[in-house]
């Protein structure tokens, strides 16, 4: 199967999950994130706004501003694949964009640099227990993370977990993987 096949199979998986398992299984993915120590310490830690199937992230956020932790979310550049981060008092600060995904306004919210970000929770739709990842087809984070050296996290329901994906040269793993049903040290 090459990446497509298994983004497929496991998105058609995780539609058969009802609402109310979504939002406990998130919950609990939640939970476990906000106890993670490189979450704990960080400042700066940049996600995106999820959208059903992806664990949601809506609540995470929310927790990080109870916790003056400063939310950076991504821009996406369809031009040139590429993605900016803006941090975020408010979900009122975003809007539709590219894929429909909830995006800060750029006049409204403040650039963040790379370097300043501290933990990045890396979207995706399939996982292997070594941190590899398939997203979602664009490239924008593989693209972005050329040259972080800050943490990377990734959260999944136990559905998008598989023994080992497929992987080329550029791909980099994640540190932590974070499932309803267990934490995974990568690499």
């Amino acid at each position: 199967m090459d990446k497509r096949d298994y983004r497929k199979q496991v998105q058609e998986n995780l539609a058969r999950m009802t609402y109310q398992t979504y939002r406990e299984r998130s919950f609990n993915i939640a939970r476990q994130l906000l106890q993670e120590p490189s979450i704990k310490k960080a400042s700066t830690i940049a996600l995106t706004i999820s959208n059903q199937p992806e664990v949601d992230t809506t609540f995470i956020i929310e927790q990080f501003w109870l916790l003056n932790k400063k939310v950076v979310v991504p821009k996406c550049n369809p031009k040139d694949r590429s993605m900016q981060f803006y941090k975020i008092d408010s979900f009122a600060e975003t809007e539709r964009a590219y894929k429909n995904i909830l995006e800060p306004i750029p006049e409204m919210t403040q650039k963040v640099d790379k370097e300043e970000i501290d933990v990045i929770v890396v979207p995706g739709v399939v996982f292997d227990r070594q941190g590899y990842r398939i997203g979602f087809g664009g490239g924008y984070y593989d693209r972005f993370l050329v040259g972080y050296s800050g943490k990377r996290i990734s959260l999944a329901f136990e559905e998008q977990l598989l023994n080992e994906v497929p992987r080329e040269s550029h791909d980099l793993p994640v540190h932590i993987l974070l499932t309803d049903k267990e934490r995974i040290i990568c690499g």
